[in-house]
Parts: C-alpha cells; structure tokens; sequence
C-alpha cells in the first residue's frame, strides 16, 4: 500500500484536467489564407457560371428563349437541339472541315518548329541568332497585313475553294510563336547527351528523332495545345479563305448558323456551341497536367 499510493498519485497529477484542455490555444486561419480561398472562389464561380447557363440555354425551345427570361432554367427540356444542330445546322460537316484543316497544320508546325529549334538551338553555324530573330519578327506581323496578298497568292495558283489556304495559312503563322518556344526549351537539355551521341556515330538526324524529341516531348504537347486553340478557336482566317458552306469551319459555321427558314434557332445553336467549348474543353482537361509539365520544363536552364 505504502508504494502504490504515490504511484495513484502521480497518475492522478499527470492526467490533464477540463481546465488544463480548455487552455489550449485553437488554431485559426490565417486572415490572407482566407481572403485567398475566397477570392479562389469567386473566379471558380465566375468561370463555371457561364458554362452552366449556356448548357441550359442549349436545352430551352426558341419560344422559351424568347418569351422567358435568359437567366430562367428551360420549361421543357429539348434534349432534340443536339441533333438538330448535328444534322440541320451541320456541325458534323464543320467539325470535318475544321480537323481536316487543323490535323495537318499542326503537325507541319510541330515537324518544323521543332526541326528549326533543334538547329538553332543545338546546332553551332554562323548567322542561327540572327535566324532566331527573324522568326521572332514573324510574331509581330497582324495577320491583318497579309491576308489580302495570301488571297491573291491562292486564287492565282488555283488553291482557291479548298482548305489548302487554311493549312498553309495556319502554318505559316504559328511557325514563329513554335520555333521561338522550342528553342527555349532546347535548352534545358543536356549538351553532354548529344556529344556522347556524336562520339558513338550517331548523325544530326539520329540525334534529333532518338534524343531530342524524346526529351522535349511535353514541350511538344504543350506547345501542340497551345497551336490547336489557337487554330481551332480562329474565325478571321478561316472566313477569308472559305468561300462555301461545305468549307467552312466550326467558327465560321456558327457565325452563319440558322435554322431551316432562315431564322436563328438559339437552342441548337447553343447546342452547337456546348458541343464546341465543352469539346476542346475535355482535351485540356485530360492533358492538363503534361501541359503544366511542359510549361515548367523550359525555365530549368535560362
């Protein structure tokens, strides 16, 4: 009894008591991280309200679009302007005409942009700087300025009335903005990688295709992304060189789209452009984070 008594003691002085836990400082959040939550969720919201309001437009008849207030959700849900805009306001044949125009330019941009950062970058000649800086005026020129000498230039080759003009065009000016990009990216990759392949016998072309793009291919994709918007989203171009309906492309096709009298029909119109937006959404949603991966790659060697 004598030696269990201190030890109950002890025990009982150890033992923290209400007060003792009541006493504990609480941890609060810091007043900016709160201000940054916050203002994160006003832009969140700003972001995704748009894109909710035009899906539900996208659901609503023309009469309910016209008659009811735009901020109202759709009385009857007209699942049926999807097909319509599909079939009779022929977003099929736009989104044909637009990949068709889009596929090609783009890997004539990455092909080339690539190959001419690779040279500039890599590659030690005579004149590559000033090279580099002729491109980077290429990105100063408004597209403005040269459309009217491209149309000249297709009409009397006969590539008129074909989506050649679009390619070539599209190529043309997204070479600039890719090769200055590459080249900075060509950076960060090792010089002593290309001289061990150079002392195993390897050529300028084996260098390229098994070593550089391999380890530049998220920039690639990035800088593919980056292009693809830029072209898919295009309507200046596209409506100078697309003189048909069966040339036209998505932008295009929704600036002209109408129903079959003539008059707009707003429910598969934006029907048509959920189809648009949501699409090319769901690309970089699923290629998000090598993008982020691309952007980064290039700032690890200035």
């Amino acid at each position: 009894m004598a030696i269990d008594t201190p030890v109950k003691a002890t025990a009982h002085q150890a033992s923290p008591g209400p007060s003792a836990a009541s006493s504990r400082p609480r941890r609060r959040v810091p007043f900016s991280k709160l201000w940054v939550k916050i203002v994160v969720t006003l832009l969140l919201v700003v972001e995704i309200y748009p894109l909710v309001w035009m899906f539900l437009t996208s659901l609503k008849s023309n009469s309910d679009y016209l008659n009811h207030s735009t901020w109202s959700l759709p009385t009857t849900w007209e699942w049926g302007n999807y097909a319509e805009a599909w079939t009779t306001g022929h977003i099929g044949l736009y989104v044909r005409n637009s990949l068709l125009a889009v596929v090609p330019a783009l890997a004539l941009i990455l092909l080339l942009g690539a190959a001419a950062g690779f040279a500039l970058q890599v590659m030690v000649w005579k004149g590559r700087n000033l090279t580099l800086l002729i491109f980077l005026a290429g990105m100063m020129v408004p597209p403005q300025m040269i459309l009217l000498p491209l149309f000249t230039v297709y009409f009397q080759t006969g590539l008129s009335g074909t989506l050649w003009p679009l390619i070539l065009t599209y190529t043309g000016t997204g070479l600039p903005l890719t090769v200055f990009m590459m080249a900075t990216y060509y950076k960060s990759v090792p010089r002593e990688l290309f001289e061990a392949a150079t002392i195993d016998g390897a050529g300028i072309l084996r260098s390229f295709w098994t070593i550089s793009v391999p380890m530049v291919r998220n920039a690639l994709l990035t800088v593919g992304l980056v292009e693809f918007f830029f072209i898919w989203n295009d309507l200046l171009i596209a409506l100078t060189f697309t003189n048909s309906q069966d040339l036209r492309t998505v932008q295009v096709g929704l600036l002209n789209f109408t129903g079959d009298f003539g008059a707009t029909q707003y429910g598969p119109l934006f029907a048509a452009i959920c189809l648009n937006v949501f699409g090319t959404l769901l690309i970089y949603l699923f290629l998000n984070q090598k993008v982020m991966k691309g952007l980064t790659s290039g700032a690890l060697k200035g």
